[in-house]
């Protein structure tokens, strides 16, 4: 009668869990290279996409907002800040004199460094994220 050591036996249950832990990091992998494969697959379908992009309506009418945000966010912006710094002198009251000076410094923010620094930031985004890096001239 042959008689078996005890570290020739593997138990059933250790066996199990390995098993189980095996097909567990082959599916995380065949997960991960499929999410790799549609992202690094992605950027050469969005080119198609992007070109295709740039010649609809949808495409114009966003050149048309930029272009009122870029010259009309100044131009009102710097209005509205001119005139309440030519009219503060004039006025006497103090608390209206304060909301004069906000009116100036928020026609100052929103006007002049906000309204053309989102447009750019706005562009970026548009030209490489949506179009797919073709250029649409926003």
């Amino acid at each position: 009668m042959s008689t078996q050591s005890p570290s020739a036996t593997v138990p059933t249950e250790e066996t199990g869990s390995c098993i189980a832990r095996f097909k567990r990091t082959i599916g995380q992998v065949g997960l991960t290279v499929g999410v790799l494969s549609l992202v690094a697959a992605e950027p050469a379908l969005a080119q198609t996409i992007g070109e295709d992009f740039c010649t609809t309506s949808m495409a114009e009418t966003i050149k048309n907002v930029f272009t009122i945000i870029q010259f009309g966010g100044p131009l009102i912006g710097g209005t509205l800040a001119l005139g309440a710094a030519v009219v503060t002198p004039v006025v006497r009251r103090t608390d209206t004199k304060l909301e004069l000076k906000e009116v100036r410094n928020q026609g100052v923010i929103w006007g002049i460094i906000v309204a053309p620094l989102a447009t750019t930031i706005v562009q970026f985004l548009l030209n490489t994220v949506v179009a797919g890096g073709s250029s649409c001239a926003f």
